[in-house]
């Protein structure tokens, strides 16, 4: 969780100061990168106490608060008619890259059986940031739709609540965070704690963890494409309806682990599809000048309620177990839904999705 609270410090900080809106996205990007790689890898080559690890994670997620928001940023500055399509790639990257850690996981070279070989993953994973750092640096470019840098303004955090566009684009996407970051922390564990009481192996359990992360990906990419057709409310809904089904029907598969991963693939696939489609809505609601500002915000806000549902599900474990523990994340699917309704039905909906709602 010290991750979640650095992305939410840093990401606060970049919307107060209008960070991303006033220095180039491409130099913060590559910046961050290699500042999070750096700070990740810090955890293994360092004879560290648990505070200090504790510490290294809470920066860590500063870093990548100066990476995602500020890439979607990029993203939309490329954007004519395919924004959803643009930024449902990044999001799908980064769930990709959510994803790998349990794949790596699953291969005897990073260690065999028991505890994970989380050494070897966090150095994995800090290699492939400075790569991403490289990369950005030297072969990603601003778009023609990019804003001229923005004069400071720290009022205009404020208007992702008294803007009543932002203020619902922001609330279904709260609705979506809060049974996101839960499920993705929480379900490869509980596809483990099912494969075990059948007495199938932990390197299936951790395969499946991964696909059942990864496969949101396709999720993010398909929604894209259908959102930029058929609107950025309508996509959201139906994701959103899908993914809080999953989380009132998963506990009922806890003893088939076949057909719990089937359901769990779907869930992932759903979980995030709606994600980008929060965030092109946001940037097609508000100031062009402070885009990145606005998204700032709505990640910071995001970031900060999966704290709490990431911390009570091992709590709601010990009082109800598995079987029932994910039905309480469909609270946030319920509120989407209604968020995203209420937005639909406003004059404001048409600025998204070339005037499909």
């Amino acid at each position: 969780m010290s991750v979640q609270i650095g992305f939410v410090c840093g990401a606060l900080l970049s919307a107060i100061f209008n960070i991303a809106d006033r220095f180039s996205s491409i130099y913060l990007i590559g910046a961050s990168a290699v500042l999070g790689g750096l700070f990740n890898g810090l955890i293994v080559t360092i004879d560290s106490s648990p505070e200090t690890v504790i510490f290294l994670r809470f920066l860590t997620g500063m870093a990548l608060a100066g990476i995602y928001p500020p890439g979607m940023k990029v993203a939309v500055s490329w954007a004519v008619s395919d924004r959803g399509l643009l930024v449902g790639i990044l999001v799908g990257a980064l769930t990709l890259g959510s994803a790998l850690p349990h794949l790596l996981n699953a291969f005897p070279v990073f260690g065999e059986g028991g505890m994970p070989p989380w050494r070897a993953v966090l150095m994995a994973s800090s290699w492939m940031a400075v790569l991403s750092a490289i990369l950005v640096l030297f072969f990603v470019k601003n778009g023609p739709g990019l804003a001229s840098s923005a004069p400071f303004d720290w009022h205009y955090a404020g208007k992702s609540f008294s803007d009543r566009p932002l203020r619902l684009a922001n609330l279904g996407y709260l609705g979506h965070m809060w049974e996101l970051y839960a499920m993705w922390t929480w379900v490869p564990i509980f596809i483990i704690a099912s494969y075990q009481q059948a007495g199938w192996s932990l390197e299936a359990a951790r395969v499946a963890g991964f696909s059942v992360i990864a496969i949101g990906a396709l999720g993010c990419v398909l929604a894209g494409r259908f959102a930029d057709r058929l609107g950025r409310t309508t996509v959201t809904i139906v994701s959103l309806v899908v993914s809080g089904a999953c989380c009132l029907l998963i506990g009922l598969f806890f003893s088939s682990p076949l057909l719990l991963t089937l359901v769990c693939l779907i869930w992932g696939f759903a979980v995030v599809a709606d994600s980008a489609q929060f965030s092109a809505a946001i940037s097609e609601l508000s100031d062009r000048r402070y885009v990145g500002t606005a998204l700032m915000m709505q990640t910071s806000m995001g970031f900060l309620l999966t704290l709490f549902t990431i911390h009570l599900v091992p709590l709601l474990v010990d009082l109800v177990g598995w079987r029932y523990v994910f039905i309480f994340l469909a609270i946030g699917p319920v509120w989407g839904v209604i968020s995203m309704a209420k937005l639909r039905r406003l004059p404001e909906a048409t600025l998204m999705a070339s005037g499909n709602r």
